[in-house]
């Protein structure tokens, strides 16, 4: 690997265990094994390798494969519903959680990297998709996408926002699954 590679790699660990915020260029030479001049030669500045690495980390996510491990409710049941947001809360109280530093991600003016992650809303909707109903991504419609989908990154973004100010109070799958009993309940009921 060139420096160019060995700083990102350094980034993204960085960015998992210290963020944006306190993640230094010295933090990101010290855990690349590079030095300072490389971060400007190969990308400019600090911040702009930072958004790099946080958009190389998004890309390396995945709701397939590995994240539907521990699941095997029937897709689309209410069980299933309650094991995947189960599955999210609890990485949520691990170091280096993804979805914390996607809470960051909001409130740092990188439009670069927000850009990008706007545009990668519906894949993201369609990945939950998948994984919550057990389809495989490609067969999830962009129509699915923009509805179901966009219902289920709305949830994320609320159960994030709720983990990040306030992990004691937050919900689990076991809360989330007894609203969305409540809400059917009240949506059937004749």
């Amino acid at each position: 690997m060139g420096h160019r590679e060995d700083l990102l790699e350094g980034a993204k660990r960085c960015l998992l265990a210290k963020g944006f915020a306190r993640t230094t260029a010295r933090d990101i030479v010290k855990e690349s094994g590079t030095n300072l001049a490389s971060i400007g030669y190969h990308y400019g500045s600090k911040d702009a390798l930072l958004a790099q690495a946080y958009l190389a980390l998004v890309e390396e996510m995945s709701f397939e494969g590995d994240g539907d491990a521990g699941i095997s409710a029937p897709p689309g049941s209410l069980e299933r519903f309650r094991e995947v947001w189960s599955n999210i809360a609890e990485s949520m109280r691990q170091p280096g959680s993804m979805w914390r530093l996607g809470m960051e991600v909001i409130t740092i003016d990188l439009p670069e990297v927000r850009d990008h992650l706007a545009r990668a809303q519906r894949e993201g909707g369609r990945g939950l998709v998948s994984l919550l109903m057990g389809v495989p991504e490609e067969e999830v419609s962009d129509e699915t996408a923009d509805t179901l989908g966009r219902f289920y990154m709305t949830l994320m973004s609320g159960l994030i926002a709720q983990w990040t100010f306030d992990p004691k109070t937050a919900p689990d799958g076991d809360v989330l699954t007894e609203g969305l009993r409540q809400i059917i309940e009240a949506a059937t009921r004749t």
